[in-house]
């Protein structure tokens, strides 16, 4: 493999993870609602889920599961019920404005790493994004070390992206944790990941 072409592929990686999706919306409620252990946990569950999925692309499966109407249609539908519960779960909390401490509450990691697996696995566009552009730089010859290190690009800058805003809200969670302040955000990001449960029904 070219490390040209490589720089190439990690330019465009850099610029779709810095976009914000879903996955950022999931970690933003998580870090807001458990602070750095459930944000750092749902950022662990998105990374797993974009990992599974580069492995799957770079091995040819994407393909065979992307032709698959009937399956590719029933995980986007899985995807499209749980974006828009986790919205109305974030709404229903701006709406009633009940807060209370829950850091300490057990679970936190499990919980924040399945909403963050669970969110990104059922994202169907995450495969087709891998379809797109893994075939402009993988031929017949490239060694297995370099399809590896393609399939593993995404999931490392996604999870150092993901832990970078966990901490910066860690580091402002005095502000954040206001009422008002926390009414806005989940109002905000209830929105969010209703639009994207929308946008993802639509497609």
């Amino acid at each position: 493999m070219e490390w040209s072409a490589y720089v190439s592929f990690l330019l465009i990686a850099a610029l779709v993870i810095i976009t914000p999706g879903s996955d950022t919306a999931v970690v933003l409620k998580n870090a807001l609602m458990s602070g750095r252990r459930g944000g750092v946990a749902t950022a662990l569950g998105v990374t797993t889920a974009v990992a599974i999925q580069g492995v799957l692309t770079a091995a040819g499966l994407g393909v065979l599961i992307s032709q698959s109407q009937p399956v590719l249609q029933t995980v986007r539908w899985i995807g499209v019920a749980y974006l828009a519960w986790l919205a109305l779960q974030a709404l229903r909390s701006a709406w009633q404005g009940q807060y209370t401490a829950t850091l300490a509450e057990s679970g936190v990691s499990a919980r924040g790493y399945r909403q963050g697996f669970l969110t990104n696995i059922t994202n169907p566009a995450v495969l087709m994004f891998y379809l797109a552009l893994f075939p402009q730089f993988m031929n017949p010859e490239m060694p297995l070390w370099a399809l590896g290190l393609m399939a593993g690009t995404m999931p490392v800058l996604g999870l150092i992206q993901l832990v970078v805003l966990t901490l910066l809200i860690d580091s402002a969670s005095r502000w954040l944790q206001r009422r008002r302040v926390r009414r806005v955000l989940d109002s905000v990001t209830g929105l969010a990941l209703g639009g994207l449960s929308l946008r993802v029904a639509l497609q």
